[in-house]
């Protein structure tokens, strides 16, 4: 179902499928991005830390809700390309076997300057299966206008 810059306006609201946080990811990711901070592979040091227990990373909750974002299935005919992050939050821990979900609420549109591509303005918030907003932030996305018939 997918969208073109056409079809996003300020206000609309998109949510994703949810996904639990498994331990694999939070090993796997460990691996792979060379993080093995205790907190997150280490069970008995994170055990007695500030969250008594090892936590996810927090680019990986990121990294869920950007693909949470991509599953939701607007965005992926239309991206051109990621513009940035700003002002991402981590306001709470995700823990191994958190369900996560990520809602899309849009900011604005506009055009590019060239007015070949538009912009959308988005507020991403990864949420738990509690409702809470674990992390959060914008990220502008560049969208291809709807193709010429």
């Amino acid at each position: 179902m997918t969208h073109w810059f056409e079809d996003f306006s300020a206000g609309q609201v998109f949510e994703s499928q949810a996904r639990t946080v498994t331990e694999t990811d939070v090993v796997t990711f460990a691996g792979w991005s060379w993080d093995t901070n205790p907190v997150h592979t280490d069970a008995v040091s994170a055990g007695s830390g500030r969250y008594g227990e090892r936590i996810a990373h927090g680019v990986l909750g990121l990294s869920v809700a950007l693909g949470l974002t991509s599953r939701i299935g607007v965005f992926e005919g239309c991206s051109i390309a990621l513009l940035g992050i700003d002002d991402w939050r981590f306001r709470r821990p995700l823990r191994i076997g958190d369900t996560v979900r990520c809602r899309v609420e849009v900011l604005d549109t506009r055009l590019t300057s060239r007015g070949d591509a538009g912009i959308l303005r988005r507020r991403l918030a990864l949420l738990d299966q509690d409702d809470a907003v674990l992390q959060d932030g914008e990220i502008g996305l560049m969208v291809a206008l709807r193709p010429a018939r």
